[in-house]
């Protein structure tokens, strides 16, 4: 049970680090970039990870293939987030991102043919309910962006469920630092063809990649990772759906930005979601003590 605490701490920690991160990546999009940019940050992560995951990387052919796949799922989740970002609101953005919550069930029942708890399904639907109030204060107007976001959304679900899968079996520096590499090799492959080049001493492209690079990419995928070699995907991606309250909290508290009634209670809607999901953690063990 311990282990499984310090694991939703670990997933607890990305999402608050995301979410004071998506200010800066929607700056960025508007700037113009979105390959170019996704590609230099996910390398600036690796470059991070690089020093403590050492030269020996004893991975075997699966496990190359699984770090393929994932930095693949990677690149188009934060690809088609980012070009999202072009072309909707930050609201709209946030609210089909957190779509993955409900998606991550449905994945694992096609692909695994597993049945989440009921609990598990209530808990996402009330977490997708809270992040539709807090994104968009419940007024959604369709926006020519939120195809690609929701197409995001599909990738975002696949890669929780594959971390959930197979992230307890691989080193969680090499595995990460892999599938950076690989990721920011696909987008900047892309945008070399493209898009036109950016200037990286932009200040919004220079802090943007600073911060996204070493924080959001180098150490909140990094904690993701290590979190999910214990925490079930289902219960991984609730947590992960505070990216959303976080940046509300952040946009207030930073940027002075109101927060409405209907925004507080979307807020309260997923703090009780996950506090559902622990619940139906903590009866399971104890019916196993």
């Amino acid at each position: 049970m311990k282990t499984r605490w310090k694991a939703d701490l670990s997933l607890l920690l990305a999402a608050i680090i995301w979410g004071t991160a998506f200010a800066v990546q929607r700056v960025a999009a508007q700037v113009g970039s979105v390959f170019m940019f996704n590609g230099l940050r996910f390398f600036l992560g690796a470059l991070v990870l690089l020093p403590f995951a050492g030269l020996r990387w004893n991975f075997s052919r699966r496990d190359w293939a699984l770090v393929l796949f994932a930095g693949t799922l990677l690149f188009g989740g934060s690809a088609l987030q980012q070009m999202g970002m072009q072309s909707t609101t930050a609201g709209n953005a946030g609210f089909i991102t957190g779509v993955y919550v409900v998606l991550v069930p449905i994945v694992l029942f096609v692909g695994w043919r597993e049945r989440p708890h009921w609990l598990a399904w209530v808990a996402a639907l009330m977490a997708l309910g809270g992040a539709f109030l807090l994104s968009t204060g419940g007024a959604f107007i369709l926006r020519s962006g939120d195809l690609l976001e929701l197409l995001g959304a599909f990738f975002w679900s696949l890669h929780v469920v594959i971390l959930g899968k197979f992230a307890p079996r691989v080193d969680p520096i090499r595995f990460s630092a892999g599938q950076f590499l690989v990721g920011g090799a696909l987008n900047l492959a892309v945008g070399l063809v493209f898009e036109r080049s950016i200037s990286i001493f932009q200040p919004a492209i220079f802090w943007g990649l600073l911060y996204t690079g070493v924080f959001s990419v180098g150490v909140a995928y990094t904690l993701q990772v290590l979190g999910q070699r214990h925490t079930p995907p289902t219960d991984a991606a609730l947590i992960l759906s505070l990216e959303g309250v976080m940046a509300a909290i952040f946009g207030w508290w930073w940027l002075g930005e109101a927060m409405a009634p209907v925004q507080l209670l979307g807020c309260a809607l997923i703090f009780a979601a996950i506090v559902l999901a622990q619940i139906k953690e903590f009866r399971a063990s104890s019916a196993h003590s």
